[in-house]
């Protein structure tokens, strides 16, 4: 098995999954290494990281290159909020590299200034690793990771299926890509993928969500579809995002600085 520091180092985009109180999540990823593997998420998505637990799973289920392993490591997470981006500003020319959207809002020292909002960040650090496991790719719009389990016994597996239903009761019949079919006993589940447009701008991640009897996951919630190609977004569309962004990540800071005076 291949270093998952290097792996995690090279790969473009990954998946972080973690179960908590309020049961399996998972969200797509831009990878970074400080010392450890990391992710820097925008403080858009800090009422989410308050379900993140001690154990997740950083995951890359598409071949950052040809050759490349695809695998998920496993194990203990230490997540710290950093309001200001000071953490974050030895991190963010990595992000830069891989992230077109972080490149036209913080690539330069000016830019830095103006969307200061997008600086500030929760850090959530791999910092002990218990396992880890290979994955097939994810390679096709209906594969999707599965997310189940718990702690040190949280279970990642690429999986697809012949349809993607959204009404609650459906049954999804899920199928493992790598030819062991997953096989459930009434546990919580979440399917989740995602797909981006070229220039990153819309990153479309889609969801089920319910329980997991044998290989039917029996639907309590569903978000988004499958996408094969996310088409970029239009001059409005993509003033209407970035505000939208905007007011969520200022949001974000203003909580995570408030949680830090205690």
């Amino acid at each position: 098995m291949h270093d998952p520091a290097t792996t995690w180092r090279r790969s473009p985009i990954g998946e972080l999954c973690w179960s908590g109180g309020s049961g399996p999540h998972a969200i797509p990823v831009v990878p970074l290494v400080e010392d450890v593997p990391c992710i820097a998420l925008p403080l858009a998505h800090l009422p989410l990281i308050a379900s993140l637990g001690r154990w997740a799973a950083f995951c890359v289920s598409a071949p950052p290159a040809e050759g490349e392993p695809t695998m998920a490591a496993i194990g203990r997470v230490e997540v710290s909020l950093d309001p200001r981006g000071e953490a974050f500003a030895d991190l963010v020319e990595q992000e830069v590299h891989k992230h077109p959207p972080t490149r036209l809002r913080v690539g330069s020292l000016m830019a830095r200034r103006e969307n200061w909002w997008w600086m500030g960040r929760a850090i959530v650090r791999l910092v002990d690793v218990d396992r880890v496991v290979g994955l097939p790719p994810r390679d096709r719009p209906e594969d999707a990771l599965l997310v189940r389990g718990r702690d040190g016994d949280l279970r990642v597996e690429v999986v697809t299926s012949p349809a993607w239903p959204t009404e609650p009761g459906s049954l999804v019949e899920l199928w493992g890509r790598n030819g062991d079919d997953p096989s459930g006993s009434g546990e919580p589940a979440l399917v989740m993928g995602h797909q981006s447009s070229p220039d990153f701008e819309r990153w479309e991640r889609w969801t089920r969500r319910g329980e997991l009897t044998g290989q039917s996951l029996t639907l309590t919630e569903a978000d988004g579809d499958p996408d094969p190609d996310p088409r970029p977004f239009g001059l409005l569309e993509r003033w209407n995002n970035h505000h939208r962004v905007r007011r969520a990540c200022v949001a974000g800071v203003a909580e995570a600085e408030r949680r830090l005076r205690g």
